[in-house]
């Protein structure tokens, strides 16, 4: 699907989101009758400290606008590998894009990240990591971090991590891989009104216990022991307290 039958699909009730230079802003009506904030990166687009400030100060202007959830589409490079942005500090601008985001599920927005092309690295974490629930839709493409990539960090062979990677999602790039750690919740079916799943999300998830990534993980075997040391980490926060 292009970026544009996935608004159409998703606001079939009317939008206005506008793609300036890669970086999608706006907000759309959802079948409810409440309205959408819509922020993201199109056309593989590098998020460096322009890009990342734009869509912080976005986010959080369209609070004062907008009542409706967040809607946060994906379709980006990995963070801008330049000189300049490295020196501007890179990582406390998106480290500030996600803390937005986080920020406005504290205040009660929804965030939902709908990955419908690549994304990678700082720029995967800081858009749709960063939101409450991430679906795909078929052929997304995400990845933390490319073997290539792991193994100049980690020190170890392409041969020995593409071994690892068959039996341990967390060292594996792609869609499945995600999805089976509890990180994407769910692949949309593209030949159905993305509207109506959304929808249905956002029904969903008010009758949840809120974040379900470790218990995902669990489930699905990505991440065995995820819920159990999230429990553990919660009772420990309590007892501090």
């Amino acid at each position: 699907m292009t970026l544009d039958d996935i608004l159409a699909s998703l606001f079939p009730e009317g939008r206005h989101v506008t793609n300036d230079h890669g970086l999608l802003v706006g907000s759309g009506s959802l079948q409810s009758g409440s309205r959408a904030i819509v922020v993201g990166v199109a056309d593989r687009t590098a998020i460096g400290v322009d890009e990342a400030i734009r869509l912080s100060r976005y986010v959080l202007s369209a609070m004062q606008q907008v009542d409706g959830p967040i809607l946060v589409l994906v379709d980006s490079d990995s963070q801008r590998m330049s000189k300049r942005d490295e020196l501007l500090g890179l990582n406390e601008f998106l480290a500030h894009l996600a803390k937005c985001l986080i920020y406005a599920d504290m205040q009660g927005r929804h965030t939902v990240g709908l990955l419908y092309g690549h994304t990678a690295a700082g720029a995967f974490i800081a858009t749709a990591l960063a939101t409450r629930t991430l679906v795909a839709l078929p052929g997304a493409e995400p990845e933390v971090m490319d073997l290539p990539s792991m193994s100049r960090v980690t020190k170890l062979s392409i041969e020995v991590l593409e071994q690892k990677a068959k039996s341990t999602p967390v060292f594996a790039p792609g869609l499945e891989n995600l999805a089976q750690t509890g990180a994407v919740l769910a692949t949309w079916d593209e030949n159905i009104s993305l509207a109506d799943q959304l929808e249905g999300l956002l029904a969903d998830a008010q009758n949840s216990r809120g974040d379900q990534r470790d218990h995902l993980g669990q489930i699905r075997k990505g991440r065995p022991k995820a819920a159990d040391i999230a429990e553990r980490v919660h009772d420990l926060a309590l007892r501090s307290q």
